[in-house]
C-alpha cells in the first residue's frame, strides 16, 4: 500500500470557455502533444455547432458529456475457476473521463472530412441522446442490468 495518495494536477482552465473541463476534453483529444492543433480542432467543432444550432455551443458540447456518461460498467472477476461480469458504480471522475473518451472515439470513427467536422456531428448526436457514445453507455448499462445477479460478489 501507499504511504499516501499522489496529488491531483491542476488543470488550467481553457481560454474561450474559461472551463477546466474543456482543457480535459482537449488532452484526450490531443495527438503526439499538439496540443494547440487540439485546441483548435475543439474549437472549430464548437463554431460548426454554433452555426448548425444556433445555441450556445458550450452548453450543447456539455448535455453531450452528460448524455454519454456512464452509471455503471462491468468488470469480470475470477472467482471459483469461473468469470463473472461484475456490475460496479462508477466514481464521478472517472464517468466524465469515459463519457470524454467515448464522445472523441466514436467522433474518430465517423464518416465526414476533417476532424473538426466528425466531432461536431457526434457532440449534436449525443447531445440530442443519439449517436455512438450514447448508445455505448445505454449497452453498458444493459449489460450491467443483465448481469445484476452476480451483483453481490462486489469487491
Amino acid at each position: 500500500m501507499r504511504k499516501r495518495k499522489p496529488q491531483k494536477r491542476v488543470i488550467t482552465p481553457d481560454p474561450r470557455f474559461n472551463d477546466a473541463m474543456v482543457t480535459r476534453f482537449v488532452n484526450n483529444l490531443m495527438f503526439s502533444g499538439k496540443k494547440s492543433t487540439a485546441f483548435q480542432v475543439f474549437y472549430d467543432a464548437m463554431d460548426i455547432i454554433e452555426k448548425r444550432t444556433g445555441e450556445n455551443p458550450h452548453d450543447v458540447w456539455k448535455k453531450a458529456v452528460n448524455n454519454a456518461m456512464p452509471q455503471v460498467e462491468v468488470r469480470s472477476r475470477r472467482i471459483g475457476g469461473a468469470t463473472f461480469q461484475i456490475p460496479t458504480e462508477i466514481r464521478g471522475a472517472r464517468k466524465i473521463s469515459i463519457s470524454m473518451k467515448w464522445l472523441i472515439k466514436f467522433a474518430r470513427k465517423r464518416s465526414g472530412k476533417g476532424m473538426a467536422q466528425k466531432l461536431a456531428a457526434e457532440i449534436m448526436a449525443a447531445a440530442k441522446g443519439e449517436g455512438s457514445s450514447v448508445k455505448r453507455k445505454e449497452d453498458t448499462h444493459k449489460m450491467a442490468e443483465s448481469n445484476k445477479a452476480f451483483a453481490h460478489f462486489r469487491v
